[in-house]
C-alpha cells in the first residue's frame, strides 16, 4: 500500500487559519495553536453578533421614534398603539427613518394617529 503525504493539504488548512488570524495580537496571529483558539473564538462571536445586531437597531429605531413623537406631545406606546388603531401598518425601521428624515411627513403620522382614536 502506498504511503499518503497530507502535506500539502495541512498547510492550506493551516494557512487558512493563519490568514484569518492575521490582524490579533502578539502570537495569536502567527502560533498556528493560538490561532486556531482565536479564529474559533471569533466565528463563535460573529455568529452571536449577528443576531444582536437585529436587536440593537430596533432598540435604537424605538429610541427615535420616541424622541420624535415626544417633540408632538405624545408617548411612545400611545403612538404606536394609535397608529394600530388607526391602521396604520408601518414598521419601526421606515417610522425612524421619517421621524429623522420627513420631520413633516412625521408630524402628519402623529397628527393622522391623534385622530384615529
Amino acid at each position: 500500500m502506498p504511503r499518503v503525504k497530507r502535506s500539502p493539504a495541512t498547510r492550506r488548512r493551516k494557512k487558512k487559519i493563519l490568514k484569518s488570524a492575521k490582524g490579533a495580537f502578539g502570537r495569536r496571529k502567527n502560533v498556528y495553536r493560538r490561532a486556531k483558539e482565536t479564529v474559533q473564538r471569533a466565528l463563535s462571536y460573529q455568529f452571536r453578533d449577528r443576531r444582536v445586531k437585529k436587536r440593537e437597531f430596533r432598540q435604537l429605531w424605538t429610541a427615535r421614534i420616541n424622541a420624535a413623537t415626544r417633540e408632538h406631545g405624545m408617548s411612545y406606546s400611545s403612538f404606536m398603539s394609535a397608529l394600530k388603531k388607526a391602521n396604520i401598518t408601518l414598521d419601526r425601521k421606515i417610522l425612524a427613518d421619517l421621524a429623522v428624515n420627513d420631520k413633516h411627513i412625521f408630524a402628519a403620522l402623529v397628527e393622522k394617529a391623534r385622530k384615529g382614536n
